[in-house]
């Protein structure tokens, strides 16, 4: 139905028209909102579910993170507020903190979506990758926090565009290149912490416009260059950190403009320069530390004004003068460190004035001098003090003991004086005492264990005398003690027992004496015992057995006795043993438990027994000292598992065999010893292959064979001994492919052939020995390229042949010359006399001739005897006498010539007879040996060897020493009246010992006793007389008359051509040439050889024999020579 409208009615009409439609505008308007939030929510939801998607997360992390919860404000880590203040204002995400929650991955570019995001915080994670530079978008960004991540790649410079940010903490990373100038556009920036990354380059100058900056923290990383002076402009600026850097240039004086700095650190840098008198007027600074700088100059009086500082560090530095008094009056200062500079002068007496709350005062390294100021004790709040390393003198103040805070006490490496006093009683909380390297001495005191809170008692190299005090075991907390070096004697006292924390006791160097006491046992923390280089005894305590932490046990250089405790075994954690030069005895099995041996050291003991097998099984060991023991069987293969091992010494004992091939993969050997053994064979060929080894000794053993060639390509050699083996052949010329070689030494071998010319390529040579070879041809002019040798060049007792070169000469620095007993001819070079450095000389026994010179007179006749046809300088022929070059007219009768070829031919029969009684002897000896069953037998030889260099009594099946004393006064020297028995190989003597035991004493003649009376026999056949001659008088024997009469002649004094030529000669034997006078003076000169006091001394057979044939050749073809003219 249609109603009509009146006139009346129509504005009504139209009012309800506008009120519909009012109604529909709001109701869509409504609808455009409810859908506009709904959109908002779910891109927020999507961009933090994006945001999850992207991080890794352990397990039980960011759960409520999920489309199943879109209430994404209750969401771990997300704080939302609302935009807006009507009823339909949206909540945002203003806040992202998700530190700490084990998130890994990088960080994810959608956060930099979430607009209005105020806070960010995803520190101490452990995300990777780059800062996403689209952080940039969140330009109401307040703070962001990305620390402790492992984050990578540069600092995106577009950060430097957001205006709010307040603070930037993105250190504890992995961040390279440099500190963007952009962040000089973070004008309301508070914080800037960057340390501990790897950032470089300089600290950029635009900083020096953020004038809100507080805190900036650049310390721990590759920061270098200048500091910029814009830095004074930071006038805000509280905390300033950029220690740890590589910063050079000097300190800008434009920061002593920042009033408002509290904590100044510039650590640790490349500074150099001055410390700036400006920093004084910093006026709330607490804390400056500069140290480990190269900063110089004084330090500046004015820094006296910081009357708040609390911490002042400069040391390592290069600081110079004296210490400013003024500092004293720094009333709040707890730590004053000005260690390790170049100052000078002594400690300040008013240091302390007005200091009384400094608790910490380190003035080590600085040079200071003079005496401890009494005045320290002012500082009575001081807990530590440190004034080592300096060049302090005079005593200990007394008032130093008033400092009841101390904890720790160190004065070390002064030269303090006088005694420890009692009253160091009263520091009863020191923990650590260190006072070595002084001149302290006196007793140390008994208040000593007062000290019941001491750890550290460090008091080595001093002169303490008197006992340790027993009272020391009251200090139950000592951990470590160290006494070396210095004067205390008595006994250790029983009472470290107590010592249950004690992890290190070092008594080595003093006095001690008696027993190594067992309580020490009681030690369990012991790591490290040395008690070397005393005077202790007795044997060692079967306790130190329960010490299974030791890892050090160092009693060389003791009087120690005995077997090693079976207990020792227990010591399975031993890394270093010296027990060397004491008098230990037994196996050494009970102390090779350990398989974690890095050296291992018993030389000059009495061990016995075979070397165990089980010391191999230390891979690490690095040093193997068994030398000068009594140890038998064969090396062990075990050896070569030790394949760290650099230096094996087995030297002075009795192995045998043959080298183990197992050495042969010790490839970092560089020092062998085996010196002084009875090992035998060839010498192996693997040598070659130990290419770090520097010194190969082989020497007095029973190697044969050549020289295997491969020894040579060892280049880093330094030392080859091979002396005094049956080593034979020709030395191969690679010889000369020893570059670094510095001793040779090849005497006593059976080498032949010529002397290899490349020996002359080895430059660095400093001793050459290769006498008593058979080596032949000339001597090599090569030698004289070695201008280092300098020790000795022994050649003697070979046959080579030709002249002396004069290259010879050029050995500027040679020491030794010993060319004797060869077929050496021609003339002595001129030159050998200008060599200055040449003490000994010995070109005896050759075919040289010619005149000496004036300069060869400052060596004696001894060194030229026995060329026939030499004279002048120290000899006694001149070379204007007519028996120098021509027949004496008297000539020599042929009973002369008979006596004295007599004389040389009965010499060599004896020596064959002394060949043929030793052989008589030995066969004796073994039969013997099984025959003295009830009767003791006492041997003794005079032989070197090593098989008979002891003292032995045999009875029944029990062996026993005696000493040489006890048996020589038992019979008065050997005296005949005690003797019950001779036979052809000696006597035997009745001995009554002190241990009323009585015994059956034989005196067995060696090889050596047979030469002494060989020498006797050739006196008596020269001289004419016998050696109980009236001549002679009750004071001197015959070997002793000649030996003073040939001392006259070789003088050429006047008593040696008149009254001692006369009656060194016997006169039936002239008149003689003065050649054949010469020749009687060679016999007696080999007579005095044979007679030599000490056995080791004298000649061997075959030398005596060689020297005496030597003598008859050289005599028999100059007469037959003079015979032809």
């Amino acid at each position: 139905m249609v109603v009509e409208a009146t006139p009346s009615a129509l504005p009504s009409l139209l009012l309800a028209v506008v009120i519909v439609a009012a109604s529909l505008s709001s109701l869509c308007s409504e609808a455009q909102q409810v859908n506009s939030a709904a959109v908002f929510r779910a891109n927020t939801l999507g961009i933090l579910l994006e945001i999850k998607q992207s991080l890794t997360q352990g397990e039980g992390v960011l759960l409520d993170w999920s489309k199943s919860n879109p209430n994404f404000c209750s969401w771990t880590g997300v704080s939302c507020a609302l935009i807006g203040t009507s009823p339909s204002s949206l909540p945002v995400v203003v806040a992202l903190n998700l530190s700490g929650t084990a998130l890994g991955g990088s960080i994810p570019t959608s956060v930099g979506r979430l607009r209005n995001l105020i806070h960010l915080d995803l520190s101490s994670n452990s995300l990777t990758g780059p800062i996403p530079p689209n952080l940039s978008n969140l330009t109401s960004l307040e703070s962001l926090l990305l620390y402790s991540n492992q984050l990578s790649g540069p600092i995106p410079p577009e950060l430097g565009s957001l205006w709010s940010l307040h603070v930037l903490r993105i250190g504890d990373n992995d961040l390279t290149g440099l500190i963007p100038p952009s962040l000089g556009g973070l004008g309301r920036i508070v914080t800037i912490a960057l340390a501990s990354c790897r950032l470089s380059g300089p600290v950029p100058a635009e900083l020096g416009r953020l004038s809100q900056l507080q805190n900036l923290i650049l310390q721990y990383n590759q920061l270098s260059g200048p500091l910029p002076p814009e830095l004074g402009n930071c006038s805000s600026l509280k905390m300033f950190t950029a220690a740890n850097n590589s910063l050079n240039g000097t300190i800008p004086a434009e920061l002593g403009r920042l009033g408002n700095l509290q904590l100044l650190n510039l650590a640790n840098n490349s500074l150099s320069g001055p410390i700036p008198g400006e920093l004084g007027g910093l006026s709330v600074l607490s804390y400056l530390n500069l140290m480990g700088n190269h900063l110089q100059g004084p330090i500046p009086s004015s820094l006296s004004r910081l009357s708040n500082l609390q911490n002042l560090d400069l040391s390592d530095n290069s600081l110079s003068g004296s210490i400013p008094e003024e500092l004293g009056n720094l009333g709040e200062l707890v730590y004053l460190v000005l260690s390790e500079n170049n100052l000078s002068g002594p400690i300040p007496a008013k240091i302390c004035s007005n200091a009384t709350k400094l608790e910490h005062l380190f003035l080590s390294q600085a040079q200071l001098s003079g005496k401890i100021p009494a005045e320290l004790r002012l500082c009575s709040a001081l807990k530590q003090l440190d004034l080592s390393n300096n060049i302090l003198s005079g005593p200990i103040p007394y008032e130093l003991y008033e400092l009841v805070d101390l904890t720790d006490l160190f004065l070390n490496n002064n030269t303090l004086v006088g005694p420890i006093f009692e009253s160091i009683g009263n520091l009863s909380k020191l923990q650590a005492l260190a006072l070595y390297h002084n001149d302290l001495a006196g007793n140390l005191p008994r208040e000593i264990g007062m000290l019941t809170q001491l750890e550290i008692l460090y008091l080595y190299e001093n002169g303490f005398t008197g006992e340790i005090p027993p009272e020391i075991g009251k200090c139950s907390n000592l951990q470590l003690v160290d006494l070396f070096g210095n004067h205390f004697s008595g006994k250790i006292p029983v009472t470290i027992g107590n010592l249950k924390q004690l992890n290190f006791l070092h008594l080595r160097q003093n006095e001690l004496v008696g027993e190594i006491p067992a309580s020490l046992g009681n030690c369990h923390q012991l790591t490290i015992l040395d008690l070397a280089d005393n005077g202790l005894s007795g044997s060692i305590p079967a306790s130190l057995g329960n010490l299974q932490a030791l890892e050090q046990f160092m009693l060389y250089n003791n009087s120690l006795v005995g077997k090693l405790p079976d207990a020792l075994v227990g010591l399975r954690n031993l890394t270093r043993v010296n027990l060397s030069k004491n008098k230990l005895n037994g196996s050494i099995a009970a102390l090779c438990s350990s398989q974690s041996f890095l050296s291992f050291d018993v030389t000059d003991n009495e061990f016995d027994g075979e070397i165990p097998s089980h010391i191999g099984n230390s891979p690490a060991l690095d040093r193997l000292r068994l030398g000068n023991n009594r140890f038998t069987g064969r090396i062990p293969w075990t050896l070569g598992k030790i394949r760290k091992l650099s230096l094996l010494d087995l030297s002075w004992n009795s192995l045998n065999g043959t080298l183990p091939d197992e050495l042969s993969l010790c490839k970092e050997l560089t020092h062998m010893d085996l010196n002084n053994n009875f090992l035998s064979g060839s010498i192996p060929s693997w040598v070659g292959s130990l290419t770090q080894l520097g010194e190969l000794k082989l020497s007095q053993n029973r190697f044969n064979g050549s020289l295997p060639p491969e020894i040579f390509s060892c280049s880093n050699l330094l030392v080859l001994s091979l002396d005094g083996n049956m080593l034979s052949g020709t030395v191969p010329s690679q010889v000369g492919n020893l570059s670094s070689l510095n001793v040779l030494n090849l005497n006593k071998n059976q080498f032949s052939g010529p002397i290899p010319a490349e020996i002359g390529r080895l430059s660095k040579l400093y001793e050459l020995q290769l006498a008593e070879n058979s080596f032949t041809g000339e001597f090599p002019v090569e030698l004289g390229q070695l201008q280092n040798l300098q020790s000795i060049l022994d050649l003697g007792h070979n046959n080579l042949t030709g002249q002396i070169p004069p290259s010879i000469a050029s050995l500027s620095k040679l020491e030794a010359l010993d060319l004797s007993y060869n077929q050496l001819s021609g003339e002595i070079p001129a030159q050998m006399a200008d060599m200055s450095s040449l003490g000994k000389l010995d070109l005896s026994y050759n075919n040289l001739q010619g005149e000496l010179g004036k300069g060869f007179s400052r060596w004696p006749a001894k060194a030229f005897q026995g060329n026939q046809q030499l004279c002048g300088g120290p000899l006694a022929d001149h070379c204007n006498s007519p028996d120098s070059h021509k027949q004496h007219p008297g000539g020599l009768s042929e009973s002369s010539v008979a006596i004295i070829s007599a004389a040389c031919t009965l010499a060599a029969i004896l020596l064959l007879a002394v060949g043929v009684a030793l052989f008589l002897k030995h066969r004796h000896s073994l039969a013997s040996r099984s025959s003295s069953k009830e009767t003791g037998k006492f041997t003794y030889s005079t032989s070197s060897s090593q098989a008979q260099r002891r003292w032995l009594l045999q009875h029944g099946k029990t062996c026993q020493d005696f000493k040489l004393e006890d048996i020589m006064e038992a019979t008065k020297n050997l005296s005949d009246e005690y003797v019950i028995g001779s036979g052809g190989s000696g006597k035997v003597y009745r001995v009554d010992l002190p241990t009323r035991q009585t015994v059956a004493v034989k005196s067995v003649a060696s090889e050596k006793s047979d030469v002494y009376s060989m020498g006797i026999v050739l006196m008596e056949l020269v001289s004419g007389k016998m050696p109980t001659d009236a001549a002679f008088g009750v004071e001197m024997d015959m070997v002793r008359w000649v030996e003073t009469c040939m001392e006259g002649a070789s003088s050429g004094s006047g008593g040696a051509s008149g009254s001692a030529r006369e009656e060194l000669i016997d006169p039936m034997l002239r008149p003689l040439l003065a050649s054949e006078e010469a020749a009687a003076f060679q016999v007696l000169d080999v007579a005095l050889e044979c007679t030599k006091t000490s056995p080791q001394e004298r000649p061997s057979s075959r030398q005596a024999c060689d020297r005496l044939f030597h003598v008859f050749n050289n005599r028999t073809a100059i007469r037959h020579d003079k015979a032809k003219h």
